[in-house]
């Protein structure tokens, strides 16, 4: 597959749009607020799917696609219809085996839409899933032994790299740039790519305290060694990954109607929260510009700007 070609026939908005957003939240500290509308990217693989799903694509080059997620994954959804307008064969190998004795959920049912075959397995192997032996195992039991394999999320160092476009189509706009992080993927690739006297935050959504060295990892792996100015604030997963509560679902309904934009919950969501709370707290310098990411739509809606 021609990793031009195919990029040309999906048409993405490349560099996405840069929205500024007059919140007095935010005036009163003295700081702009600008978000970074990745969600506008493509209709289908929105925000940072596309940016770190393309260069897997390009090196699948035809092989059906394997990849990871749990029952409302956004990455299995992406990698879905990725599959359906590409014409590649897609597998979703799904966290949780009692979840293919039920009826599926809209997200799962959408993947099946878009052609995804979907391989249920119980949650211990799905933990160890990077191990050799057992990848090897889950790969046979798919019948997908052939296949090009896309981690959970999907990042890798493949992923890290084209995330690092992200922060350089930020480069002079913004002094803190700040995405919300699952993988850390796009976090690792955004640091890299911002420039001089720019530092990139991340609010990871899942709890653990993990991300760090996972972010590390990743920049090991992309990059030989670490990259660009970066630091996690691991205080608004509201309870962790697919949770939210009323306080953020009430936040969210605000911002939504103050501008127009629907807000995703389980990621964009906690970030704005997020940064709205460090504006409060002063972590921002007076005149300081931030870029908040929007890395997705809400499952079923269709991105607009304003």
């Amino acid at each position: 597959m021609n990793h031009l070609d195919f990029v040309t026939d999906l048409r993405p908005r490349l560099p996405s749009p840069v929205q500024e957003v007059v919140d007095a939240r935010f005036e009163r500290g003295g700081v702009r607020l600008v978000l970074k509308r990745d969600d506008l990217i493509h209709p289908e693989l929105v925000g940072n799917k596309w940016r770190k799903l393309v260069p897997n694509l390009a090196a699948a080059d035809g092989r059906t696609v394997v990849t990871f997620g749990g029952a409302y994954s956004n990455h299995l959804r992406a990698t879905a219809a990725a599959g359906r307008l590409l014409g590649l064969s897609t597998v979703g190998v799904v966290r949780g085996q009692e979840l293919g004795e039920r009826r599926l959920n809209p997200s799962l049912e959408r993947c099946v839409a878009d052609g995804m075959r979907l391989h249920f397995i119980d949650r211990a192997t799905y933990r160890r899933k990077a191990e050799p032996e057992t990848l090897a195992g889950i790969l046979h039991e798919a019948g997908a032994e052939e296949a090009y394999v896309v981690p959970e999320g999907g990042s890798n160092a493949l992923a890290v790299r084209g995330c690092r476009a992200l922060g350089e189509e930020l480069r002079e706009q913004a002094d803190v740039v700040a995405v919300a992080c699952g993988t850390g993927g796009t976090l690792a690739g955004l640091a890299a790519g911002l420039g001089p006297g720019q530092r990139a935050l991340g609010v990871p959504v899942l709890k653990g305290g993990f991300l760090g060295d996972e972010v590390r990892g990743l920049q090991a792996e992309a990059f030989g060694g670490p990259r660009g100015d970066w630091r996690l604030d691991e205080r608004f997963h509201f309870g962790g990954f697919a949770r939210t509560t009323a306080e953020l679902d009430a936040f969210a309904e605000d911002f939504e109607e103050r501008y127009g934009m629907a807000v995703e919950r389980l990621y964009v969501a906690k970030l704005l929260y997020g940064l709205v709370v460090l504006v409060e707290e002063g972590a921002f310098a007076r005149g300081a510009t931030v870029a908040a990411v929007v890395t997705g739509a809400p499952f079923g809606a269709q991105p607009a700007s304003r």
